[in-house]
């Protein structure tokens, strides 16, 4: 029986996530506004949109949110060439991808910025399917690009997983029945990741990679044998 690994990349494959932060703080500065780096830090994960509003209010002035967003999207573009993969996760996709397992991206990344992504991961041969930005109608929390990777993959919801670093993350995977598996590489906590939904946490893919063996994924591994 088939089973799919649905991963998150920002901050879960790639270490991006501060570089976010800098470029979200600057699109912010730039329209005036002051807001503080552990606040969007905490916010990275949530669609555009949703994080904009999250950081300034119900009560801004919510014709600016496309300034900043596209700021945002500007700045980042310039740290494309310093994208680098977390430790060991192009090795983790292929050892899932090898064991039988399709993996399968869901981001809110589109466009160019999944491309500098995908090219710093640089396991292309291990990705079975994208699902973007682009692919969905409301991103994560909500259970939808969960749902999407599913469908592309072919796989029911009791033979995933779903890893990522956001509360968003096992938010979106607690939503959508299927196994969330936290990773601390994008500066969350255990415990805020945990209070989200993550049946297991790990310190980065590298050390998922070294726990394969006891981890959530080989239960389901475990289950498709019995």
């Amino acid at each position: 029986m088939d089973r799919a690994a649905v991963f998150d990349v920002d901050g879960t494959l790639a270490d991006t996530n501060h570089l976010h932060v800098t470029a979200w703080w600057e699109a912010f500065r730039q329209s005036g506004h002051r807001v503080e780096m552990w606040d969007i830090h905490q916010a990275l994960g949530l669609p555009s949109h949703h994080l904009v509003a999250r950081l300034l209010g119900d009560d801004r002035d919510t014709d600016g949110d496309d300034t900043v967003i596209t700021a945002h999207k500007v700045l980042y573009a310039t740290f494309f060439d310093r994208i680098a993969p977390l430790e060991r996760a192009p090795d983790l996709l292929r050892e899932l991808a090898e064991s039988g397992w399709k993996v399968v991206l869901a981001t809110s990344a589109s466009g160019a910025e999944l491309a500098a992504l995908r090219h710093a991961i640089d396991a292309d041969d291990a990705i079975t399917a994208t699902t973007s930005a682009d692919d969905v109608k409301e991103g994560k929390p909500a259970p939808e690009p969960v749902h999407q990777a599913l469908e592309l993959a072919g796989v029911p919801a009791d033979r995933a997983v779903f890893i990522g670093d956001a509360v968003w993350d096992m938010k979106a995977a607690t939503a959508a029945n299927v196994v969330g598996v936290g990773l601390l590489s994008g500066g969350i906590s255990r415990a805020d990741l945990e209070t989200a939904g993550a049946r297991a946490v790990y310190r980065n893919a590298a050390d998922l990679l070294e726990q394969l063996g006891s981890s959530p994924i080989a239960d389901i591994e475990r289950r498709r044998s019995g």
